[in-house]
């Protein structure tokens, strides 16, 4: 019986390692703002050069607040580029990933994520 639960903590423990929740390993960029049973929005800052920890969003719609420029890097090494000026929109599906501001400017965004039973939300 032990041995069963060791296998099965070893196989599940990674998973929960690389599926972090971004205002918790990087709460001094991530702020809640509004919380509720179908949504999450959080008031996202940092600074030029700042790196986030490995993090996870489920799926969100991004705002910029300002313009900026950063680099995505995903688990799977993959680096996308990304830019935005003020105003612009996003959808995203869900995604871990590592963001590092490698523009002159700061990042201002604002995130919506949806929560994984957004359906019955959309029923009230």
């Amino acid at each position: 019986m032990f041995r069963k639960a060791t296998m099965t903590a070893a196989v599940l423990f990674p998973i929960c390692v690389q599926a972090q929740d971004a205002a918790l390993t990087d709460s001094d960029k991530y702020k809640a703002i509004f919380e509720n049973d179908c949504v999450r929005v959080l008031d996202y800052q940092d600074a030029p050069g700042d790196v986030t920890h490995q993090h996870t969003h489920p799926a969100f719609v991004l705002y910029a607040l300002a313009p900026f420029r950063r680099s995505i890097t995903l688990p799977d090494g993959k680096v996308l580029q990304r830019q935005f000026e003020q105003g612009e929109v996003m959808w995203s599906n869900s995604q871990t990933h590592v963001g590092a501001n490698t523009g002159d400017t700061p990042t201002h965004v604002i995130l919506v994520e949806l929560k994984s039973d957004i359906g019955a939300c959309a029923k009230r």
